[in-house]
This record gives C-alpha cells, structure tokens and sequence, in this order.
C-alpha cells in the first residue's frame, strides 16, 4: 500500500544519458524509502536508508504503468529498472518487466547488483528482459565487504555461482558492470578475469565513480546529476584515469575476448 504522499510522486524518472544504454527512462520499483541488499561506498542515492535482502512489493505494478503511460510516446533507446535501490528486491519485478514491454514496445533492461540471483524466481523474472546488467565489483570477499558493505548473509562465491547460472538461462543481452575505486593489483585482477571467463557475458562495462555521492539519501539523485548542478551536499571521489580502465579492459580482451567498453572522462 502507498503512503498517501505519494500520490504526486512519481516512479519513472528521466530520460537519463546512459553511457552505456543511450537515451533512458528510469522505472524506480522501490519508491521514496530506498532499500537496497548492498550499501556501497560510491551510491549516487547517498546512504542506503534500508538494507536488507527481504524481498516485497514495494510499489504496485499499475502504479508504475500508469505513471509511464504520462510519457508516451517514450522517445527513448530503452527502459531501465533500477531506482531507489536493487530492482529484484520488488516481488512483482516480472510483472514490472513485461507490462513495460506490453505498453511501450520498447527494449527493457534492468540494473542488478548479482545478490538475488540465487532465488530462482528472481532468475525467471529478470529472463523477460531485453538486457540485464549485473554488477560484480569485487574479485575478493574482502573487497566485497569494503565496497559493497552487503546485508548480512550475502557471499562472493554464491553471487559467482548464481551468475553463471543466470548466465546459462538467459537469453538476452548480458553485460557485467564493475566499479573501479582504486587501480586494482595483479592477483585481483587475475581473478576477475578468469570469473569472466567462467561466466562468458556478451559485454563487460568497466566504470570509476563519476557520479557523486549526495551526504543523504537524495530522490533526484536517481537520474544525471554533478557535484554542480543539485542544492544537497555532496561527496565526490578520485576516479582512476582513462589509461587504468584502457589498460585493465584490454587486458581482460586479450585474455577472454569478451567486448570492453567503459566511459571517456
């Protein structure tokens, strides 16, 4: 059920400029309150308010379609799940994804952080994507901790196992996302690439933090936005130069001959 205050809010934001997607309409199935299974370090949201693993529906999937039918005729490349949180926490995600593509005609994609593919029905709701988007951060549990900060009981080998599962079954586009803080070492590095070599994505989008990182949980920080242009204060972080990411992505080429793209800066 809705809180009465948002019945003026809405959950389809943007268009949003995706690097890596083109001209995108942002759908947030999980609303004001955001709610996520990691609390990573460089969030555009800010500070997650709610992390847990719990899964349920946060907003009504007739809520999110009516709202996306106020912008039609969708001049957009692509629809894209992602919001105040982990899109797979909400319970009606399928029936997010296929009434988007019923309505727009347009290809879906959704945004996930890897940490619910172990439940197979989040698995069977994500196959009616067009594109799915995992992220993977971390080659080490350690690594994992320190960036992704997950909710508790989440593990690196169980998100690695359910990827290549979800690997095998789906049959859309599959690209693997990877935030890069720092300029990583060989062992890690080493790491990643054999796990990519193991899941066999049909592309790897390699980031650094450009975004920044508003000092509380922000609304309008779910589409673009600068450490310029927005009245909240906000954090930003060193980003690694456009050689680490060249370096590191044609490392990864030449050992997988998995597609590399990441972000001129």
């Amino acid at each position: 059920m809705l809180a009465q205050s948002d019945s003026q809010f809405s959950f389809v934001y943007g268009p949003v400029k995706s690097w890596r997607y083109g001209r995108s309409l942002g759908i947030d199935p999980i609303g004001r309150v955001s709610t996520c299974s990691f609390d990573c370090v460089y969030c555009q949201l800010g500070a997650i308010e709610r992390v847990t693993s719990d899964r349920a529906i946060f907003v009504p999937t007739d809520r999110i379609l009516q709202d996306l039918q106020t912008y039609a005729p969708w001049d957009v490349d692509v629809i894209t799940l992602s919001g105040s949180g982990e899109p797979t926490l909400a319970l009606n995600l399928g029936d997010i994804i296929t009434g988007i593509g019923t309505l727009t005609g347009k290809p879906v994609a959704v945004l996930t952080n890897s940490t619910l593919l172990g439940d197979a029905s989040v698995r069977q709701a994500l196959a009616s994507a067009d594109k799915v988007s995992l992220k993977l951060d971390a080659a080490s549990s350690d690594r994992l901790r320190r960036v992704n900060r997950p909710a508790p009981g989440i593990a690196l080998d169980e998100i690695l196992a359910a990827a290549r599962q979800f690997r095998s079954d789906f049959s859309g586009e599959l690209a693997i996302q990877t935030m890069i803080l720092v300029p990583w070492d060989e062992g890690d590095r080493a790491e990643y690439i054999e796990q990519m070599r193991v899941i066999s994505p049909d592309e790897i989008q390699l980031n650094t933090p450009s975004r920044p990182k508003p000092l509380q949980h922000e609304l309008d920080a779910r589409g673009n936005h600068s450490a310029d242009d927005r009245p909240y204060e906000v954090r930003t972080f060193r980003q690694v130069s456009d050689r680490v990411l060249h370096e590191f992505s044609e490392e990864i080429r030449a050992a997988t001959g998995i597609p590399v793209r990441y972000p001129s800066h």
